[in-house]
């Protein structure tokens, strides 16, 4: 999986039509919101810093959630723009969310065993592995 940084609200311009995962490295207003599912209406996740997601409102979430978009609460750790616009997701911690799914684990217990040897955030964590059980 891979995420791409949005790293100021000029960049949402920047967008691909078939972005599927956000990162959202500035606090975001309503209207930058809106505006990233317009450039982007294959979003399917937007993550946002934990000191950004008290400030989301409530109407945007629930517009996000009624659009099919998850908003959940992240960093990416040691990611540097400079190098690369995206956060790839290690690939042995996918596979370790993709073989536990198939366990039958609990999205919690799948997050607190790769966040052991990752550096990935429990929230998107546990997206993946809801999104690998619905798959």
């Amino acid at each position: 999986m891979k995420i791409r940084i949005v790293s100021s609200k000029k960049e949402i311009e920047t967008l691909k039509p078939n972005e599927k995962a956000v990162h959202l490295a500035f606090r975001a207003s309503n209207l930058d919101f809106l505006s990233l599912l317009q450039k982007s209406p294959r979003l399917q996740l937007i993550q946002v810093p934990p000191s950004y997601m008290k400030t989301v409102s409530k109407a945007i979430g629930a517009f996000l959630e009624m659009q099919g978009v998850a908003l959940i609460e992240g960093d990416v750790w040691g990611h540097r723009k400079d190098l690369d616009e995206y956060f790839m997701v290690p690939e042995d911690a996918a596979k370790v969310i993709k073989d536990m799914t198939r366990e039958g684990a609990a999205p919690e217990k799948i997050a607190e065993e790769v966040q052991k040897t990752s550096k990935m955030g429990k929230a998107l964590i546990e997206y993946m592995a809801k999104a690998e059980m619905a798959a």
